[in-house]
């Protein structure tokens, strides 16, 4: 059908009714679930051919994490969907005040290639769970992961509930023609800004997650080698191609040559001693973004690194290390692969300062134990989220959201927050009758303007 045309059918659906009923959206995720289960495989097979995912990296950082979300927000949405009670003014007395969380409408949902099946999935949990109609734009960088999703979701959804668009630019300019109830983006700057100027002709709200450098921080206090495997875990996973990996490394110079001897090691006990023939290190996702990488080189001071391995389809990068400075070619955008400038600092309002005068980053993460320090780095550094001696893990988490921060992106999901992303709270006053005091009212008093000030001071 056309775009326009399955838009169409989606906003009869909903006026329908028929996705509001708590009952019916909790029957829908525990089918979506059961899909999911029953076509693990076939999922895994497609995102090997998309981005040679290992099974076991594409359970723990895609389906497992799909699966997860679905219990937690089967087991919950009853719970947030129930209208909220809240405090009510004496001056309004006597009623009460509730919120009820009713749905958008017809929401849109564009995904990336980077996760395809974690990223199109995570976010139509919170739409489905809020009551909305959903049209699913997957990337088309990610072919194979994006017709398995369009087949497994038509199992389990009417297509004027949930409609999966594949294809690529076209589609995606048609769709952002469209006019939706809200928009999920997950992607680049760049198209984010596009997407917000096509949503402002209707102003639909918009939710971006973008992406940035961001920064990793190494005081001389840190446990050097653990900083180092998790380093190495943050930036190898994906192969790089993550929106909160780590994009550039400060270290206090004091530990610089150290954390570089210890992460070479690391990349050999993860990766082996050639890396490029590992079967289970994630390929990057086309030629276009593999030369992309390799240009990043160019010219630039290795300290480790820096092979490469082409196939048919794009290639595979060794993890490598480049002598960095705020000129170098990989600090210039965001780098999306297994490349880590490391620059080294003196003092951490250096590492502050650096950071500041940068975008603000989706991810920061700070490897210390130093408290000093950490209420430093924390308290003046602005930033999406992040972790204290650690990195990429915070966002594997229901009780907080995640997002991003000024050019980074805005607004925020996982848990709850997905369920509120996809949700209007309409604020209610419910009065009763028995009683109706007058002061309100014309003419005014001054009797009542006294009583006035007692209610509103």
């Amino acid at each position: 059908m056309e775009i326009h045309e399955i838009v169409q059918k989606q906003r009869e659906y909903f006026s329908t009714g028929a996705t509001l009923p708590v009952e019916v959206r909790c029957s829908a995720l525990k089918a979506l679930k059961a899909q999911i289960l029953a076509e693990e495989n076939e999922l895994k097979a497609a995102l090997k051919q998309d981005l040679n995912k290992s099974g076991f990296e594409a359970y723990m950082a895609e389906i497992g994490m799909v699966l997860d979300e679905l219990g937690y927000a089967i087991k919950h949405l009853k719970g947030w969907a129930k209208p909220e009670r809240v405090g009510t003014p004496l001056a309004q007395f006597p009623s009460r005040s509730f919120i009820i969380k009713e749905p958008y409408g017809t929401a849109l949902i564009m995904a990336p290639w980077n996760y395809p099946f974690l990223l199109s999935i995570d976010p139509l949990i919170g739409a489905v769970a809020a009551g909305n109609c959903v049209v699913l734009k997957p990337s088309a960088y990610a072919p194979a992961t994006s017709h398995a999703m369009a087949t497994l979701l038509a199992k389990v959804f009417d297509p004027a509930w949930v409609t999966v668009i594949e294809g690529g630019r076209r589609e995606n300019a048609s769709l952002l023609d469209e006019r939706f109830d809200r928009i999920f983006f997950t992607g680049g700057m760049t198209v984010g800004r596009l997407v917000m100027e096509k949503a402002s002709v209707h102003l639909t709200p918009v939710l971006l997650e973008l992406g940035g450098k961001s920064p990793i921080i190494v005081d001389e206090s840190a446990d050097i080698p653990l900083a180092a495997r998790r380093i190495a875990f943050g930036k190898l996973l994906n192969a790089g191609q993550t929106c909160v990996a780590p994009d550039y490394l400060l270290v206090q110079n004091t530990v610089k040559a150290a954390l570089v001897e210890e992460l070479k090691k690391q990349f050999r006990a993860m990766l082996g001693e050639a890396p490029l023939q590992n079967p289970d290190y994630v390929r990057i996702v086309n030629r276009k973004h593999f030369e992309r990488l390799l240009g990043l080189l160019e010219g630039e001071a290795l300290l480790c690194g820096g092979g490469s391995r082409a196939d048919e389809v794009s290639g595979w990068i060794e993890p490598t290390l480049v002598e960095g400075s705020a000129a170098c070619k990989p600090m210039q955008q965001e780098i999306f692969g297994p490349i880590l400038p490391v620059i080294g600092f003196d003092n951490i309002r250096q590492a502050i300062a650096f950071v500041n005068e940068r975008e603000k980053p989706l991810a920061l993460y700070l490897f210390t134990r130093d408290k000093a320090v950490e209420q430093a780095v924390l308290g003046r550094c602005s930033f999406g989220g992040g972790c204290v001696n650690d990195t990429i893990i915070h966002l594997a988490t229901h009780n907080m959201g995640f997002g991003g921060v000024g050019s980074s992106g805005m607004g925020n999901y996982h848990g709850k927050r997905s369920f509120m992303a996809f949700s209007h709270e309409k604020s209610m006053v419910k009065k009763a009758c028995w009683l109706d005091l007058p002061m309100r009212y014309m003419p005014y008093k001054k009797g009542n303007e006294k009583l006035l000030r007692i209610f509103l001071k």
